[in-house]
């Protein structure tokens, strides 16, 4: 009994010793001699990767301050800054063309600026009617007729002007709305009577001094036909320049909206809006312009304006 049990003790010794596993050399190498490596934290790993010394010289490499300042001249030194914006309009060119509208103005003589499209035919009813006005306008007021010197409505203000066998002045643009000009010259106006402006700031110029009084002898007016953006943008201007009081500050100058047709009533809508929204005063509209329906309110009103005459109101026109 006592041997088996022995036999037993021995068999079990022997399985329990066979189930582990026998250690590694290398391991048991690694242990007694090399020291182990602690784990890597992320930090560590981005030391590795790119330390600060490495991210900044790889940050000079792709563009240094010197590098970008470089490319920045390059690109747009103030040199060629000023050496573009001389080539495209040099502030001495405007103020010498605008000093040779001025001239012309005094060649000429102040009157009546005419504002409108420049793209309406001659078979349009409203050319009939501008022609008809600035005809009878001339006549009444014995003064130049200015334009923009352009084709349609402005046109019919000259073709008028010249039946009255009054002056005439204008100052051109090179493009009109909706063409081009091939040439800087006027198909029929002489060339002392005009002045072809490179400088839409210079034509505005030359109109609005046109229109300015400097003495009571002198009578001037500034008529808007029916037009577009061109014609709205010089209509604002003049409203504008005559609230700042920067047209009439010495004498006043009659500024007639021609609404021909009703062409203007949305206009005159808007502004009815403005001011219920306290953005125009009220009635502040009304006191810088006349706006007429017919040539003949308009030549009335500058007849009452300038103390004309009844004897002078000879009017030839028609029904409008």
């Amino acid at each position: 009994m006592a041997l088996m049990a022995k036999q037993i003790q021995t068999h079990l010794h022997l399985h329990v010793h066979s189930t582990i596993p026998s250690p590694n050399p290398l391991r048991l190498r690694l242990s007694k001699g090399a020291k182990t490596r602690p784990p890597l934290t992320v930090s560590a790993l981005d030391r590795e990767r790119s330390s600060p010394t490495e991210v900044k010289k790889e940050s000079e490499e792709r563009s240094s301050p010197t590098e970008v300042k470089k490319e920045s001249e390059e690109r747009s030194s103030p040199t060629e800054v000023k050496k573009e914006v001389e080539e495209r309009s040099s502030p001495t060119e405007v103020k010498k063309e605008i000093e040779r509208c001025y001239e012309l103005v005094r060649q000429l003589g102040r009157g009546i600026v005419y504002l409108g499209s420049s793209r309406f035919p001659s078979s349009h009813p409203h050319y009939r009617l501008a022609l008809e006005l600035s005809r009878e306008a001339a006549k009444l007021l014995d003064c130049t007729t200015w334009t923009g010197a352009g084709p349609g409505l402005m046109d019919a203000a000259i073709q008028g002007a010249m039946e009255a066998k009054k002056p005439v002045g204008g100052f051109k643009i090179a493009k009109e709305a909706g063409e081009w000009t091939s040439s800087n010259f006027h198909s029929y106006l002489l060339s002392h009577t005009y002045l072809t402006c490179r400088f839409f700031s210079a034509r505005k110029h030359g109109l609005v001094d046109a229109a300015v009084r400097n003495n009571p002898s002198e009578r001037t007016a500034v008529i808007a036909f029916p037009g577009g953006i061109g014609t709205l943008d010089e209509i604002f201007e003049i409203l504008t320049l005559i609230q700042l009081k920067r047209i009439g500050s010495k004498l006043p100058v009659p500024f007639l909206l021609m609404n021909y047709d009703g062409y203007y009533d949305k206009l005159l809508e808007f502004l009815e809006v403005c001011e219920s929204w306290n953005t125009v005063g009220e009635g502040e509209v009304e006191g810088i312009w006349k706006v007429c329906g017919s040539n003949f309110e308009a030549l009335e009103y500058l007849t009452e304006f300038y103390g004309v005459s009844r004897s002078e109101r000879n009017y030839d026109i028609g029904g409008c």
